[in-house]
């Protein structure tokens, strides 16, 4: 009988085009991922994939085959997972895609005590800066805020994603605070150019009276990365909007000072995300239900409002 290894390797590789696209969904080497397709093309006695040096196309028989496996793939993963699970522990890979700050900061600390309670089941973290498609890139879970929600993802809340206005003291010695989002335009801004679409992101205020403005800071610096932005303030370099939970642990030493505390962006609820099965894998289960048991623990939903008086 064809292993289950091999009939994946082919399948991931005919959804990206090549052996390597299917390496990282799978966390192989391109080389394991092709001796696999060629086993299973020696076992059936048929080739099933053209290749060349820029990309793999489907022949004939790898296109029947592809349509004969379908969805079934899924259902056979699913329902090893749950077999495993009834004989014993949650096991396996859980990759988890976050950003590099929120990650470090509050997530990394979670994982001692998951561990201890799943020992069989093993963390593989990607810190990236971005929205990832978890079904296409083979992550189980995501945590974040600004996902759109594709069809086949579930959401669970945590928390708000608020973004506020910070600076160093020094940036602000001698001079006067700003009273509204459009007295930021007389200090020198830490501009974030989004990883998604290569433009400078631009923030909307809002205070608790329903009023909108934009905040114009003045482009004096620009970064790609939120961490290099929160550094970037720490250093005196301007005035950065930045979300609260990566500004908390500074406003609480004082090296950075929150400015307009009445306004703040919404960027939509920092949740975790994964993809919507009948049979979701125990791994990813017990981790999402041990993300949210901590979130409440910690009290984060209230810690990461900047609505109120504890986030001043």
């Amino acid at each position: 009988m064809e292993t289950l290894a091999n009939i994946e390797s082919f399948m991931r590789s005919a959804e990206g085009g090549s052996f390597s696209a299917a390496a990282r969904r799978l966390g192989l080497t391109p080389a394991a991922v092709s001796r696999n397709v060629a086993m299973l093309e020696r076992n059936l006695g048929q080739r099933l994939f053209l290749r060349s040096t820029r990309k793999l196309t489907l022949t004939e028989a790898g296109e029947r085959f592809r349509q004969a496996v379908g969805g079934h793939l899924e259902g056979l993963q699913a329902a090893i997972a749950a077999q495993t699970t009834q004989q014993g522990e949650p096991a396996g890979v859980l990759k988890i895609s976050m950003s590099l700050v929120f990650g470090t900061d509050y997530l990394l600390p979670l994982l001692p005590a998951f561990i201890a309670r799943y020992p069989a089941v093993r963390p593989e973290c990607h810190f990236e800066n971005r929205a990832s498609d978890l079904i296409a890139e083979g992550i189980d879970v995501a945590i974040g805020g600004g996902f759109a929600l594709t069809p086949g993802l579930v959401a669970r809340s945590l928390a708000p994603a608020h973004c506020i206005a910070v600076a160093a003291p020094a940036v602000l010695a001698g001079r006067s605070l700003p009273a509204t989002p459009d007295d930021l335009a007389a200090f020198d801004g830490i501009l974030l150019r989004s990883a998604n679409t290569g433009r400078l992101r631009r923030w909307v205020l809002r205070n608790a009276a329903g009023e909108e403005q934009a905040a114009m800071l003045r482009e004096s610096l620009v970064v790609n990365d939120p961490l290099a932005m929160r550094q970037a303030a720490l250093q005196g370099l301007g005035v950065a909007l930045i979300t609260l939970p990566d500004a908390l642990p500074w406003l609480a030493s004082g090296a950075l000072v929150r400015l307009l505390p009445d306004w703040y962006a919404d960027l939509g609820p920092i949740s975790v995300y994964y993809a919507n099965r009948t049979l979701l894998p125990a791994k990813t289960r017990v981790f999402v239900d041990y993300l949210v048991e901590a979130f409440r623990e910690r009290d984060y939903a209230t810690h990461f409002n900047a609505r109120l008086p504890q986030a001043r």
